[in-house]
């Protein structure tokens, strides 16, 4: 069975080192964002964690404080449900930061009952896709003054089955917890597409990556009978070190070894569905969260 495993979910390294350099990995208390995190602090990058729950979040830190010797990090308080605390957090941020290599959006919220953000949008959307939306235009400029800088979302494979429904991205007329995940993986892909257009030029990457199955607190809202196939075939779910991999890959790997712009699953290149390379959606998608969040980006 390990064997097998082993076949399925390969073994990654690389001994990058990150002096210098600071990263932000947003949902970071936990999963693989905490993974992604202490992976970075061990090569030497200062790591802001950004959370919900700065209970949680300053726990992760000083977890990760005892397991890497001389660790920078720290613990910020971030909730992407609410404009108002995304707007605190890039300001406290540009207080106290002078450079941003590394913006990881990996925070997220899965197949959840409907619900909506303090903002009123449906809490996936909201939170998945519009909250690091917007988190990523509040720090561009420090990207931009850091450059070189990556902007890496975390989406999943699960984009392949979304749809950007724009007639109904509130779904309040027909909501689904599985198909309003599957339209904010797919929106993480179509972001990092467009992203990747627009900042290239400045010095700005993007990419877009795919955890693979991973067994983390995300998946809580899963119920029978997708729990029991998940039981069933457990020896082929990631644990969250592992979840994290395809993160760090694109993280150190050097910049000419890497597409901007693209879809990353087992630290390789990967093709997204064609949903997801529909470059005229995502110009739209872009526009209406622009739209939606009453900011213009230049």
């Amino acid at each position: 069975m390990q064997a097998l495993r082993s076949l399925i979910i390969p073994k990654w390294s690389s001994d990058v080192r990150l002096e210098g350099k600071t990263a932000i990995v947003t949902g970071a208390n936990t999963g693989i964002g905490k993974e992604t995190a202490e992976d970075l602090a061990g090569r030497g990058a200062r790591v802001i964690l950004a959370c919900r729950d700065m209970a949680k979040g300053e726990q992760a830190a000083r977890d990760i404080m005892r397991e890497v010797k001389g660790a920078k990090v720290v613990a910020r308080q971030l909730d992407l449900a609410d404009t108002k605390s995304i707007c605190l957090f890039a300001e406290s941020i540009y207080n106290t930061e002078k450079a941003l290599h590394y913006l990881i959006n990996n925070a997220g919220v899965a197949i959840c009952p409907y619900s909506v953000t303090v903002d009123g949008y449906e809490m996936q959307f909201g939170v998945n896709h519009l909250g690091h939306f917007f988190l990523t235009f509040l720090l561009l400029d420090l990207l931009k003054h850091s450059a070189p800088s990556r902007v890496i979302n975390v989406s999943s494979a699960a984009h392949a089955l979304g749809k950007i429904q724009f007639d109904d991205l509130s779904g309040e007329k027909d909501y689904h917890p599985v198909r309003a995940y599957a339209q904010s993986k797919l929106a993480n892909v179509l972001f990092t597409r467009e992203l990747a257009k627009r900042t290239e030029v400045l010095g700005v990457t993007a990419y877009s990556v795919d955890p693979g199955i991973v067994n983390t607190e995300i998946i809580r809202h899963v119920r029978r009978p997708l729990a029991d196939i998940a039981k069933a075939f457990s020896f082929l779910i990631k644990t969250p070190a592992e979840g994290a991999y395809t993160n760090i890959y694109c993280t150190v790997t050097p910049e000419n070894q890497l597409l901007t712009g693209g879809y990353y699953k087992d630290c390789a290149c990967a093709e997204s569905s064609w949903a997801g390379q529909d470059d005229g959606t995502a110009l739209k998608l872009w526009a209406v969260s622009c739209h939606l969040l009453g900011i213009r980006w230049r």
